[in-house]
C-alpha cells in the first residue's frame, strides 16, 4: 500500500507540472526543451575558446554581452568576485524569467545542469557550451532579487561562416 501512495504522490506532482526534484529543493531536471533554442553542452576536446566573465555584488556581469558563432563552442569561465551568492544560467528570456519565480518560491534550489553554475562568494567555475542556432540567447543569476536588480546578459549568436565581433581581449582567450 506504501509503494502504491508513494507511485500516486509522484503521478501527482509530475501531473501538477512539479518534479520529485524541484518538491525536494533541486533543481536537476534536464532542459532538453531549452536545447534547440539556446543550444546544447559542450564537449571539452571541442573548445574553440575560453571567455571569463565575473559576476559581482553590483549585480552585474562582466562584460553582459557577448558574441559567438553557430556551432561554436565556448568554455566559460565563471568567477564570483562577490560576498554573496551568484549563479550564472542560460535560457531564453521567458525561460529565464519563469526559473526566477520559481527561485523566488524556492531560494534553498539549487542548480546541476549544464546550462548553469551556482558559485558562492570567491568561487569559480566552468560551463562549456555550443551554440547551435543563431540568434540570442540570455543569461542571468537567478538567485531572489538579483534578476530583478539586472543581473542578466546576453550572447548574440551570428550564422555559422559569418564573422562574429570578439568580446573584450581582457575576457576572452584564444
Amino acid at each position: 500500500m506504501q509503494l502504491i501512495n508513494r507511485t500516486v504522490f509522484a503521478g501527482m506532482l509530475l501531473a501538477s507540472g512539479t518534479s520529485i526534484a524541484i518538491a525536494s529543493g533541486t533543481h536537476a531536471g534536464g532542459h532538453e526543451h531549452e536545447e534547440a533554442t539556446i543550444g546544447k553542452p559542450g564537449n571539452a576536446a571541442e573548445v574553440n575558446r575560453t571567455v571569463t566573465i565575473d559576476m559581482n555584488d553590483d549585480m552585474r556581469f562582466s562584460p553582459a554581452s557577448l558574441q559567438a558563432r553557430q556551432g561554436e563552442t565556448i568554455r566559460f569561465v565563471i568567477s564570483n568576485s562577490g560576498k554573496l551568492k551568484h549563479e550564472f544560467v542560460f535560457g531564453t528570456e521567458k525561460e529565464l524569467r519563469q526559473h526566477y519565480a520559481l527561485m523566488n518560491k524556492n531560494p534553498e534550489m539549487e542548480h546541476s545542469d549544464p546550462n548553469m553554475i551556482t558559485l558562492a562568494a570567491g568561487q569559480s567555475g566552468e560551463v562549456l557550451w555550443q551554440f547551435s542556432k543563431a540568434g540570442k540567447i540570455d543569461f542571468a543569476c537567478l538567485q531572489p532579487g538579483h534578476y530583478d536588480a539586472g543581473m542578466k546578459g546576453k550572447v548574440q549568436v551570428s550564422k555559422a561562416g559569418t564573422a562574429a565581433a570578439s568580446t573584450a581581449p581582457s575576457h576572452q582567450h584564444q
